[in-house]
């Protein structure tokens, strides 16, 4: 189909979302149907035709049912990826720059199952699968068959001692557990690959089939102790003296490269031979024993803390070269989610990253424009991280051969210029294709389901609130708030114990956060994390955010001009539903934290060096306790930064005394909390 033709996509995303959750269910726990690359598919092409569906909001993280939850030593965050060299120079030339860079440390980046093992004394207490990232499931019993997990310290497998292990140590160690290729082609090639049949291994509830998995390792942070390890090479070191199996690793520059101390090396010899050492890995990396899919480079002497961030700035993921194929592009279809129409390239079946793709995101008008895209033509697919199909730009000439490459018929890509729900003229933004009316009927639906999904309604399924919407009863998220159980008794197929149920939930007394209200109110692209930014710098009440100058809210980190625009601008189109939700008393705002339980903001921190009468974590969570913020580096707006040493010569420090920022040390940060209004006793 091409050009505006509407494409009717709501039975697509039914059984999309169908399937995604029966293979999410079948894959945690331990019996995986599909490849990952099958699965990433399936989920891809629901994010581009419904990217708010409550699906996508729910599925993610890797618990499953039946294991306890634990917190984990050390938080297992994301990092930040390059996908070619130039993304990688960009950083690695930054990096280098700094006044305390210590040379790179470059490992394999394995590709399995995060785990992190936690132990006490020298001694294994408890393993604790990645999960959301803070909390997964203990999995203990299964890791204890895992090969590579040691049991105690410095003890090998027949029992005697290693020499220099560290047998009192209390943190975590973290590492990949994977399945060896040999395994997989021995006795799990029913499987879709050795990545599946690892994740679905170690969370079986009978432990079977753990033996044959291996844990790497990687990483370790004491339980007390950020300075543990000086540097990332001691830390490897510590690893291997204590028995555990150890990414390969490779340091730049090694010690004594060219009889010169490491810091003598030129960063930009230091960044091309790392560029060439990951040429030469993705050669081999077909031939190595388990799977990797790129290499992780970290500042060899970062701050340990710094390193275990939500997202690091001195740690980065160079992933290999994206698979690439070319096809032709034979038609685009618009899919239609809430206010916005998406472009969708279908291309001749082609093998990409272990899947056949035929659909692929053109992101949005403006970037089939910039490429100059026809029907007709040979475009470049690529699997963007390996997961999303997108169409990249037009194949180079020659690529499918001349007789393809050089001629046939093209012809113009039709944009849709009504919609098709209300039949306004479509407003095209270039970076957007939108229906502008408020009261489109599409807007509206969209705006119960989000709300629905975000304050998690769950009697309130999709049929019975389409027929709502349908019969004109259910219009507006204000329209929930007055149904009876009587009226919904007498929908056929309406029991009047479902009917009374279903009232039960929707009317559930609820106090909202300010970032979950104005979520569910369904403003095109802003979600929890932006609003919460937004009460971060100080617009912490409904009145505040909605009017506010959006041109001082988009000087807000993360948030920018356009989303800016749309929250203010959708809050005060919407004031009068808003007024109207509030009004029938099941809804409530929590009320922002009073100054007095704040008296910390507008203020910002920066630790550095280890603390010696509290964790790093404590401080920085007691900081965001009083309403203050926690900064992973030293910038310019900074306010503190807080030392065990204020006259070092280190970095962190030098900087804060360039830019004019205070440098303090621990006793002054503690009398800081304790004049603003809290005892040090109250706080830890």
């Amino acid at each position: 189909m091409t050009g505006g033709a509407k494409t009717g996509p709501d039975e697509r995303i039914r059984v999309l979302e169908q399937l995604i959750v029966t293979y999410q269910n079948s894959y945690y726990n331990g019996e995986a149907e599909i490849s990952d690359a099958d699965f990433d598919a399936l989920w891809d092409e629901l994010k581009v035709l419904a990217p708010q569906s409550p699906v996508l909001a729910r599925v993610g993280a890797d618990n499953a049912e039946g294991f306890p939850k634990k917190a984990h030593l050390i938080p297992m965050g994301s990092q930040d990826k390059a996908a070619n060299p130039e993304e990688f120079r960009a950083w690695a030339e930054k990096t280098a720059g700094l006044p305390d860079f210590g040379g790179f440390l470059v490992q394999y980046k394995l590709d399995g199952a995060s785990l992190e093992l936690q132990y006490e004394k020298g001694r294994l207490v408890r393993a604790v699968t990645r999960g959301d990232g803070v909390m997964g499931d203990e999995i203990t019993p299964n890791a204890r068959r895992v090969r590579g997990v040691v049991e105690e310290l410095g003890a090998s497998r027949s029992g005697r001692r290693r020499e220099g292990a560290d047998r009192g140590f209390s943190g975590g160690v973290r590492g990949e557990v994977v399945m060896l290729r040999e395994v997989w082609r021995e006795k799990y090639r029913d499987k879709a690959n050795c990545r599946n049949a690892a994740n679905g291994l170690m969370r079986r509830k009978d432990g079977v089939g753990s033996e044959d998995l291996t844990l790497i390792t990687y990483d370790a942070a004491a339980a007390d102790d950020d300075g543990r390890f000086k540097t990332e090479t001691e830390k490897i070191a510590w690893l291997k003296a204590a028995g555990f199996l150890v990414a390969e690793s490779r340091e730049f520059p090694g010690a004594g490269d060219n009889g010169e101390p490491p810091d003598a090396a030129a960063p930009a010899s230091l960044i091309e031979d790392i560029i060439a050492w990951r040429e030469e890995v993705a050669r081999k990396r077909d031939d190595l024993p388990f799977d990797i899919d790129g290499l992780v480079i970290k500042d060899k002497t970062a701050d340990p803390a710094d390193l275990r961030r939500a997202r690091p700035e001195r740690q980065i993921a160079f992933k290999f070269e994206l698979e690439r194929a070319f096809s032709i592009l034979r038609a685009v279809e618009w899919s239609e989610s809430g206010a916005t129409y998406t472009p969708i390239g279908m291309v001749d079946p082609v093998r990409l990253a272990g899947t056949t793709v035929q659909r692929a995101n053109l992101n949005n008008p403006g970037m089939i424009r910039t490429l100059g895209l026809k029907i007709g033509a040979a475009v470049s697919v690529v699997k963007r991280g390996e997961i999303i199909p997108k169409i990249e730009g037009l194949a180079p000439p020659g690529a499918l051969g001349p007789e393809v490459s050089g001629g046939g018929e093209r012809r113009d890509i039709e944009f849709p210029t009504v919609c098709g729900s209300c039949g306004t003229p479509l407003r095209d933004e270039g970076t957007r294709l939108l229906c502008p009316n408020a009261a489109c009927p599409k807007r509206l639906h969209h705006r119960l389901e989000k709300w629905v999904g975000v304050l998690d309604i769950r009697e309130l399924g999709e049929k019975l609130l389409r027929r709502l919407f349908d019969s004109g009863r259910v219009r507006n998220i204000s329209d929930l708030y007055t149904l009876t159980a009587g009226e919904l008794a007498a929908l056929e197929r309406m029991g009047e114990k479902s009917a009374a149920r279903v009232i039960r939930h929707i009317r559930t007394k609820r106090r909202l956060p300010l970032r979950v209200f104005v979520a569910g109110l369904d403003l095109e692209g802003v979600g929890e994390l932006l609003v919460e930014r937004a009460v971060s710098a100080g617009y912490d009440t409904l009145d505040g955010l909605k009017n506010a100058a959006a041109a001082e809210l988009a000087g807000v980190w993360g948030i920018g001009t356009i989303t800016a625009e749309t929250i203010v601008s959708g809050l005060r189109e919407l004031s009068g539903e808003i007024e109207k939700i509030l009004e029938a008393g099941i809804i409530s705002l929590a009320p922002p934290p009073g100054e007095a339980e704040r008296p910390l903001r507008g203020l910002s921190f920066c630790f550095t060096g280890v603390l010696r009468s509290l964790k790093r974590s404590a401080a920085e969570e007691a900081v965001k306790a009083l309403g203050g913020s926690v900064k992973p580096s030293v910038v310019k707006d900074l306010s503190y930064l807080v030392t065990n040493d204020p006259e070092s010569g280190s970095g962190k420090n030098q900087k804060a005394r360039e830019l004019g920022i205070p440098v303090i040390g621990e006793e002054a940060f503690l009398a800081l909390l304790e004049n603003r209004g809290k005892v040090q006793g109250e706080l830890f």
